[in-house]
């Protein structure tokens, strides 16, 4: 069950009252992440190593936000608002689902499971389920749905737990928990098990770059086969993960979580209407426009653009296909200069006015995180998501560049506000320069290679 924003302003209403897209978003009080439970079950650096020496269990159930799908029509509109091809697209399995606005550029994305005949799930956060919901709404399609919201706007339990088991020990855990050996199953593809005398749908995926199966099945077997899960997991040294820990998985992933959404042209106006404002984000970072279209990036800038496939119609496809042939920014890692890192840090232990703070081990202090990346003092792209990597003793940020910075190359990460927003989550202090270079996304040469191919 959901609440009733029909009483709530919406997004347009807000805008007008702020003064513009980019004040309200600058300056609004929206947290930087929605994880609704424990910070730390142990610590969050052993949590951190588990999924990569282990095993690590992860708890989705609260802050996903689930949108359930019928009707003969269903495919057909999905398809519509989709970048990805539906071509063999089955039962069974599950894709990255992309969507964009008319010219091109990201709205959301999230992960669409094929549950059975004319029956899906599209799991993720906000951005991309409320857009599909709309066209729903709008639709002459026979298709309904039914929105499961997350723990910020549930009243009550979820429909659905939803646990990520990952970690090199993972499937030996999955194999004695069974007691069968582990089917050989594909990359996004789904099985199903019994555990703890619960059916169980899983689905071969991990958060982390990492061999493991997203678990999932009715809210009230939750328990159950998460006491069987950290039980039988104590010989394999299981970890459960906080908050806080699971909070850097997409930087090992490397998967950039939370882009702007590109909703805010003329075109969009009804769906504004429609939208209440409480589900526009917080936007922080050194990255300064005062036009709202500037934090917009296309699939190619996220690493979606193997995703892009011309079979289809759908909203954007005009605007993709002609840009193909232009360069673009592509995703990366960035990889922090430590002894840059360690001097803004030393700042706060010093006289004067110090770096904006570096949150371990997320330092995302925004919804939306845009830092501008420099090369001396050209932007040549966006960083995003920044935090430490306990795995390999690094602190990283994913970002977007111009395709001319290769791999090796030094920029410079702008670091802190200027000016200083009014968001709670940030406080007086000055900004910095701090020194990275370039790298993969994902950065783990396993996560890149092995487990993509797999």
């Amino acid at each position: 069950m959901t609440r009733n924003f029909a009483a709530t302003p919406s997004i347009d209403d807000a805008i007008v009252d702020a003064g513009g897209v980019v004040p309200l978003m600058r300056n609004r009080d929206f947290p930087a992440f929605i994880f609704p439970i424990e910070a730390e079950f142990s610590n969050w650096r052993s949590e951190e190593h588990a999924w990569r020496e282990t095993v690590a269990l992860m708890d989705l159930s609260q802050h996903m936000t689930n949108l359930f799908i019928e009707g003969a029509g269903a495919a057909q509109l999905l398809s519509g608002l989709a970048v990805n091809s539906f071509v063999g697209f089955r039962p069974g399995i599950a894709k990255q689902f992309v969507g964009v606005n008319i010219d091109g550029y990201v709205i959301g994305d999230g992960i669409l499971f094929y549950l059975g005949e004319n029956s899906f799930d599209l799991v993720g956060q906000h951005s991309l389920v409320d857009w599909v919901r709309y066209n729903i709404e709008q639709s002459s399609l026979d298709v309904t749905y039914r929105l499961d919201g997350n723990a910020l706007v549930r009243e009550g339990d979820p429909e659905l737990y939803r646990f990520q088991l990952q970690g090199p020990r993972a499937l030996d855990l999955i194999g004695e928990l069974t007691g069968t050996a582990v089917p050989s199953v594909k990359f996004f593809h789904m099985t199903e098990f019994t555990i703890a005398g619960r059916h169980v749908r899983a689905l071969r995926h991990g958060m982390a770059g990492q061999p493991g199966f997203e678990l999932f099945g009715p809210w009230e077997d939750g328990l159950a086969v998460r006491e069987a899960i950290m039980n039988g997991g104590v010989r394999f040294g299981i970890q459960a993960v906080g908050a806080r820990a699971y909070g850097s998985t997409p930087l090992e992933a490397g998967w950039i979580p939370t882009p702007v959404p590109a909703i805010f042209g003329p075109e969009m106006a009804a769906y504004r209407q429609w939208l209440p404002s409480s589900r526009v984000g917080s936007l922080g970072g050194s990255f300064q426009s005062e036009r709202i279209e500037d934090y917009y990036l296309t699939p190619a800038e996220l690493g979606y653009g193997r995703h892009v496939k011309f079979d289809h119609e759908f909203v954007g496809r005009g605007a993709l296909e002609r840009r193909a042939e232009v360069a673009t920014r592509r995703k990366v890692t960035l990889i922090w200069n430590s002894d840059d890192v360690a001097d803004a840090m030393r700042s706060h232990l010093q006289d004067g006015l110090p770096s904006k703070w570096i949150e371990f081990p997320k330092a995302r202090y925004a919804y939306h995180q845009y830092d501008a990346v420099l090369v001396e003092d050209e932007l040549v792209g966006i960083s995003t998501d920044a935090g430490h990597l306990v795995n390999d003793s690094l602190f990283v940020s994913l970002a977007t560049v111009e395709e001319s910075i290769a791999d090796g190359a030094e920029v410079e990460v702008l670091w802190g506000e200027d000016p200083v927003s009014r968001k709670p989550s940030v406080e007086p202090h000055r900004q910095c320069r701090i020194r990275a270079v370039v790298a993969p996304a994902p950065l783990s040469d396993f996560a890149r290679t092995t487990y993509r191919g797999r």
